[in-house]
């Protein structure tokens, strides 16, 4: 059993990335995976707890030019309610109102969500298909890593013991642009997914181009689709090429089988919702 030795909650992030400098610290935000894993023995408590949760630079959606701030400390629910999202990022909308119960999204948190690193983490697959990057901060440092190189296994990313995920960092979806985002699970919320799908592109005259196409819940970490994408772009968006880039979807994965479902009917779900996306924006 973890013993937690000091409790901070700073108020700056200057403060919370000093706190991080100064040795190994558990960071809770919303706490909605920490509180389970812990409880559980999946996970230990570092000596010192980081309560993050005072620091308003970190909270909340901006935008500047042709990048969107999605703070870390963003709820689920912000991104419901939002005018930012709602103009040029919506499918973060449509993703959030299949994303668990409303009290876990009034509690859980976009960096929590990305940092937790879940195979099936919801809010991963359509961050993915916007080419979010995460921001990283330590003292007298920082750097910006694209999500599609963030994570590295279950529950696994590239963040050191020292770095601070403050936010992630979006770029305006051009003119034109539509997309989609599907789960599948026994439920339509509060489960976790078996499959998850984000498409979009910009659709012009029946034809998609600057395709992204991501998958959760079918690999050990969320990720995008290249031969998808390959197979979509620049293409007429008619029953052919739709029906062709489900199938190369389905067999661009290799899932596992586990309790939840079997690797067949995974990439079944994968293709099943590629093309229904793909029929909604076009």
């Amino acid at each position: 059993m973890s013993i937690i030795e000091n409790y901070l909650a700073p108020s700056s992030i200057d403060d919370a990335a000093a706190a991080l400098a100064a040795g190994p610290a558990t960071i809770v935000a919303g706490g909605t995976d920490l509180m389970l894993q812990t409880g559980s023995g999946q996970k230990a408590y570092a000596p010192t707890l980081l309560n993050i949760q005072k620091i308003t630079k970190m909270r909340g959606v901006s935008q500047d030019g042709n990048t969107i701030r999605i703070g870390a400390l963003t709820t689920i629910t912000d991104l419901l309610t939002d005018p930012i999202i709602a103009e040029h990022l919506p499918v973060l909308a449509t993703m959030a109102d299949k994303f668990a119960s409303d009290q876990i999204r009034n509690a859980g948190t976009v960096g929590g969500n990305i940092c937790n690193a879940s195979p099936a983490g919801d809010s991963l697959v359509p961050l993915l298909m916007y080419k979010a990057e995460a921001v990283l901060v330590a003292t007298n440092d920082s750097r910006k890593v694209p999500l599609a190189e963030f994570f590295t296994g279950p529950g696994e990313t590239v963040r050191q013991e020292n770095e601070l995920l403050v936010g992630v960092d979006i770029p305006v979806p051009p003119a034109g642009f539509r997309g989609g985002f599907g789960k599948f699970g026994p439920r339509p919320a509060l489960e976790i997914a078996m499959a998850s799908v984000s498409v979009g592109g910009v659709v012009k005259d029946g034809t998609i181009s600057d395709v992204r196409v991501a998958f959760g819940a079918v690999a050990p970490t969320p990720i995008r689709s290249a031969e998808t994408e390959a197979a979509l772009e620049d293409k007429k968006l008619n029953k052919k090429t739709i029906s062709a880039a489900g199938e190369i979807a389905s067999s661009s994965v290799n899932p596992i089988t586990d309790v939840r479902a079997t690797d067949w009917y995974r990439r079944h779900l994968i293709r099943v919702m590629t093309e229904e996306i793909l029929n909604n924006v076009n």
